[in-house]
């Protein structure tokens, strides 16, 4: 019997052309499922691609009795109970490396888009304004940014700001020094708050990490301040974030990511005027969606038909 593969939260249609090309695998025909239709199709399904839509739990483990495999067509894997698909003898991968250079981009979009005041410009404009004495912005060009974990997205968030002349510092505990000359470690993670003018983060959403930039680290921003966040929700403590941006403490910030994903829609910080949002674009870009295919692709002929498993990701 073919192995049955499940793709649940979209994909370049390249991926599924290529899967449906090989006779050996029963592809889920359909380029994005609901919840429910996932559910029905569990009971039979071998391997499950997911992104960040899909979670996968206890629950939905229990509803896979065939499932062996869980790719995570991204490099976060925090939406997977690992121990839960350990204890199931469900392996675990994901693709790292193919959505960096997209989520550092973004993240440099999301600054720029803050300190010159783009996204409000163009609602303005949208509906018949041309309120140019409204919108003076900030120059990136030598400010003294902030990155917080400096892993292979925060580094290449740090090269491409290269042409800004920054004087940047990074704050990782696994890493001592960087090769860049205009970047070097800060004394801790408070100084870095406290000093910087632009702060970007790129953390994985650990134990550790969850809610790590809370109000006494927020509360220690420069009234200039932009804060950045395109690594993962649930690392900014979101009340205090609305607070800090209600009273105007800081200068504003930029956020791709949030703890409840989709955002609610009666989210208060919908409201807020100094808040710039996306909907969880980091690697929404056709190179990274062409680069997740095509390591999704093989990793799934390695596994099925190989028994070789590649990016694994334990517990």
């Amino acid at each position: 019997m073919k192995p049955s593969i499940v793709i649940a939260d979209g994909f370049d249609k390249n991926l599924f052309a290529s899967l449906r090309s090989m006779d050996e695998f029963n592809v889920h025909p359909e380029p994005k499922i609901s919840q429910e239709e996932l559910k029905k199709l569990l009971p039979t399904t071998d391997a499950l691609v997911i992104r960040s839509a899909t979670t996968v739990t206890p629950d939905l483990l229990e509803l896979a009795p065939n499932l062996k495999y869980v790719i995570r067509a991204g490099e976060g894997t925090d939406n997977i109970d690992k121990v839960a698909c350990a204890q199931k003898n469900v392996k675990v991968s994901n693709t790292p490396g193919a959505n960096n250079n997209s989520a550092a981009e973004h993240a440099v979009a999301l600054a720029m888009t803050v300190l010159r005041k783009t996204a409000w410009a163009h609602s303005t404009m949208a509906n018949g304004g041309w309120d140019k004495s409204k919108f003076v912005g900030v120059e990136l060009s030598n400010k003294k940014v902030g990155v917080v974990g400096f892993g292979r997205i925060g580094q290449i968030f740090a090269k491409r700001l290269a042409g800004f002349e920054p004087d940047l510092v990074f704050f990782d505990p696994f890493v001592e020094k960087s090769d860049l000359p205009y970047a070097r470690k800060a004394e801790s993670l408070e100084k870095l708050f406290e000093e910087c003018e632009i702060i970007s983060l790129h953390t994985p959403l650990m134990d550790v990490t969850k809610g790590m930039v809370n109000r006494t680290l927020l509360e220690k921003m420069r009234s200039d301040a932009v804060l950045i966040n395109a690594s993962r929700g649930g690392i900014v403590d979101e009340e205090a974030l609305l607070d800090i941006l209600k009273n105007k403490k800081i200068r504003g910030a930029g956020f791709d990511v949030f703890a409840n994903e989709p955002l609610p829609e009666d989210s208060p910080l919908r409201k807020l005027d100094n808040l710039v949002m996306t909907p969880h674009l980091g690697a929404s870009t056709e190179e990274a969606q062409v680069r997740v295919g095509e390591m999704v692709v093989n990793q799934l002929k390695e596994f099925l038909t190989n028994s070789n498993l590649l990016n694994e990701v334990k517990a």
